[in-house]
């Protein structure tokens, strides 16, 4: 198992839909509950979201069968319309999302500290499939 390093980890997805689309559905607490899981055997019954430097998120992500459940938190340290957020997380670890206008899509890439807990491609392999199920959502929304 790997130790905690200072390597950010990067996931990227290109949603084919405009940024208006992309930046509200991303940030709107009823379409957060609809996409932040990384698998259908979660989901997430809660989420606000004051997305300005300084607001605070929370999302709490649960098992469907009740076995399980945390809250994802933290702190906007910056936040950029349609064009970037940064925040740190609750436990202190950095996250940068880079939204970029590509007419009839958009895509975004998110890079991350990883936590010292799981090993770096299964940190990698959850925060891609959230970020392939927000992609889906939103295309089919």
């Amino acid at each position: 198992m790997e130790t905690a390093n200072t390597t950010a980890i990067t996931v990227a997805a290109t949603v084919n839909a405009p940024i208006a689309k992309v930046w509200d559905y991303w940030n709107s607490p009823e379409h957060i509950t609809k996409w932040c899981q990384a698998s259908p055997d979660w989901h997430a019954p809660f989420a606000e979201n004051d997305p300005r430097t300084g607001g605070k998120f929370k999302t709490t992500m649960a098992a469907k069968d009740g076995s399980f459940s945390f809250d994802f938190g933290g702190t906007y340290s910056e936040v950029t319309d349609h064009q970037l957020i940064a925040y740190s997380m609750d436990d202190g670890r950095q996250v940068k999302v880079v939204f970029e206008d590509k007419g009839d899509s958009t895509k975004v890439t998110e890079t991350f500290d990883p936590e010292s807990q799981n090993p770096i491609e299964m940190q990698r392999g959850g925060w891609q499939a959230i970020l392939d199920s927000f992609k889906k959502y939103t295309e089919e929304n």
